[in-house]
């Protein structure tokens, strides 16, 4: 398993330990907050099971490409998101590529820390038993007086920020791959047992079913969007995330089984966490389609009215905070991997350099949802402007060119090379030839069209 680490030392670069480590640092970046409350908030507005089989069919169809697009990317030249391109393409002038994921992560991080932080006062709320005392009104307002306010949300955003710091200066393997080995399993131990908690409930059957029986009649136009767009950002894909994570990957390793690896335990998580929130909000009759409240406004509510329901608040907000880590962490270590690169600076003062401009990007998204709020840029606060995109514009630009590159630019043979192992693996040959085919055409299109229907 060890042989990852001994393969890196002529580059003097970092690279991952072992193959455990690499799935859970992978499924790490996946799992995220977006599997908490953006999964099933969209499988709630989009007919339930119905739009889980479209997902997956999307997930294996063109997460998939894209990421084996990235992983290609990333281990063949052993370098940073922008540095990657430049190697691979040194006649072109693909490095824009990676500088598009650059400025991607820096947008996401600058209002996920924000998020993070407000996990981190509920965390706090969770273990006062805060919840206990109000209704939903009152759990409503309470968000509402917090996110608004100016100085709290600035230091959970600053807490948030240090944490994910403190672990990305230990290094890949030493702090990345450590900290995933130790709270990914955590992470989904917590999300399990609050499920079983959660189907136990009075009225829990129709969440399930909401879940579980496909409504196809609920299925529009915008369901296979909202799914392709959830398979994308879910994976993290476009970001320069995969294409990082991959240089620190051992020649050894299958990536094939790697994606195909990390694809399912995001989407098992993912349906984890519906498992444990459908049921209560159907239990409780409340509106499955909240959205961002749902999180932190209508789970509190229904915690409030459990037995156990402070304690089950306080494993779900650890949780929320680990969901929003092991996604910080990954974004952080592109920015971090690509200034080590290009700068030659030491991990330690990328870190912190990275850190200080995340930092002042990140308290004016804060403040846009209170004391700025008034300041608006084609109609959005900074914190939406920056969310939309990075979501919008640069996931979805990162993923084309992503797909470009390594199926027009590379080419077939490359890819054979890089999913083989360089003829150490066997690998069909149907196999090669379909995923050429995905990358060089499907993706490239799904992207485009999930491009044009967010413009229109």
């Amino acid at each position: 398993m060890n042989d990852a680490s001994n393969h890196h030392t002529h580059t003097g670069r970092d690279s991952f330990g072992s193959s455990f480590g690499i799935l859970v640092a992978l499924a790490g970046s996946a799992v995220g907050l977006g599997n908490l409350w953006r999964f099933p908030y969209l499988v709630g507005e989009n007919g339930g099971a119905a739009f889980i089989l479209i997902y997956l069919a999307f997930v294996f169809l063109i997460g998939m490409p894209i990421m084996l697009s990235e992983f290609v990317v990333g281990r063949r030249s052993q370098s940073s998101a922008r540095g990657a391109y430049q190697k691979l393409a040194p006649d072109g002038k693909w490095g824009f590529a990676g500088s598009l994921a650059i400025v991607c992560c820096i947008l996401i991080l600058s209002f996920y820390s924000v998020v993070g932080g407000w996990g981190i006062e509920y965390l706090f709320k969770a273990f006062r038993f805060d919840f206990t005392k109000g209704d939903q009104a009152a759990l409503s307002s309470m968000f509402s007086t917090f996110a608004s306010s100016s100085w709290q949300p600035l230091i959970c955003h600053t807490l948030f920020l240090l944490a994910s710091g403190i672990i990305v200066i230990l290094g890949v393997k030493n702090g990345i791959e450590r900290f995933s080995k130790v709270m990914m399993p955590v992470l989904f131990v917590i999300m399990i047992g609050i499920a079983i908690r959660s189907l136990t409930l009075p009225g829990a059957r129709e969440g399930i079913e909401y879940l579980f029986k496909p409504d196809w009649s609920a299925v529009t136009a915008d369901t296979f969007l909202d799914a392709l767009g959830q398979a994308f950002f879910s994976l993290s894909l476009g970001s320069g995330m995969v294409i990082t994570y991959g240089s620190y990957v051992s020649r050894k390793e299958n990536i094939v089984s790697l994606s195909a690896k990390t694809a399912i335990a995001d989407t098992l998580f993912a349906m984890i966490a519906g498992c444990a929130i459908m049921p209560a909000v159907f239990a409780f009759g409340i509106s499955p389609g909240e959205g961002p409240g749902l999180v932190f406004i209508t789970l509190p509510h229904i915690f409030s009215q459990l037995p156990f329901g402070g304690v089950i608040a306080i494993l779900f907000f650890v949780a929320l905070l680990l969901a929003a880590l092991t996604s910080s962490i990954s974004l952080l270590e592109v920015i971090v991997a690509f200034s080590i690169e290009e700068f030659k600076m030491k991990r330690r003062t990328a870190v912190m350099l990275t850190l200080v401009v995340l930092w002042v990007l990140g308290c004016l998204c804060s403040l846009s949802q209170g004391v700025l709020s008034d300041w608006k840029f084609f109609g959005k606060t900074v914190f939406d402007l920056f969310d939309f995109v990075s979501a919008n514009v640069l996931m979805l630009a990162g993923g084309l060119l992503v797909v470009i590159f390594a199926g027009w630019k590379l080419g077939r043979k490359i890819i054979h090379d890089e999913l083989s192992n360089s003829g150490a693996l066997k690998i069909p040959v149907w196999f090669v030839d379909t995923l050429s085919f995905l990358i060089r055409f499907l993706a490239p299109v799904a992207i485009i069209v999930i491009a044009v229907f967010q413009w229109i």
